[in-house]
């Protein structure tokens, strides 16, 4: 554990750090791409750009932007949690645990949305009350996200009868950040 993590909104002008980050974390060439495009997206809000802090640096960061749920009578407007990652040599300490804990707090008490979505560690995202999606009612966005892997975290606004599938924002289409490759 590191002692004094403070989670937080982004700032502004914390963009290029928390990026770098972020781009760290994964060590993947796509993840630049992905973060570069979800930023300039429709899908990208300020509010939804969380850091994790120690010791007045950035130590780690998770992003939630916009992307639709096609139900079969209406789009529903929902979240999706992605990417999170945290500095390579502070990773294994629980900042990734207080970063989606206090993000989800925040995410849970001030959006309308009723779901946030992710493609992640079916060992993993459960602790944060995340569920297999498709037990839920929902496809995935592609055939190559793994059934375990598709994981749904209700909001308040959830209502148990919403079924469809879930449909990413360009931004991850475009940067080949949906499912996984062989």
């Amino acid at each position: 554990m590191v002692g004094d993590v403070l989670v937080r909104v982004m700032r502004a002008d914390e963009w290029a750090e928390a990026r770098a980050v972020c781009i760290d974390a994964f060590q993947d060439p796509g993840i630049p791409v992905l973060l570069d495009l979800l930023r300039t997206s429709w899908s990208w809000h300020d509010d939804l750009a969380f850091v994790a802090e120690v010791d007045g640096a950035i130590a780690g960061m998770v992003l939630y932007t916009s992307s639709f749920v096609d139900a079969p009578d209406r789009v529903v407007d929902v979240l999706v949690l992605s990417p999170v990652g945290v500095r390579r040599d502070l990773q294994h300490r629980g900042i990734g645990h207080r970063l989606i804990t206090e993000s989800l707090q925040a995410v849970a008490a001030t959006r309308p949305e009723p779901l946030v979505f992710l493609e992640g560690i079916p060992s993993y995202y459960p602790r944060f009350g995340f569920r297999i999606a498709a037990d839920m009612g929902f496809t995935p966005a592609s055939t190559r996200i793994p059934r375990a892997a598709f994981m749904a975290y209700p909001l308040p606004n959830y209502d148990p009868s919403l079924r469809g599938a879930l449909v990413y924002a360009d931004a991850f289409w475009r940067a080949d950040g949906v499912g996984l490759r062989e």
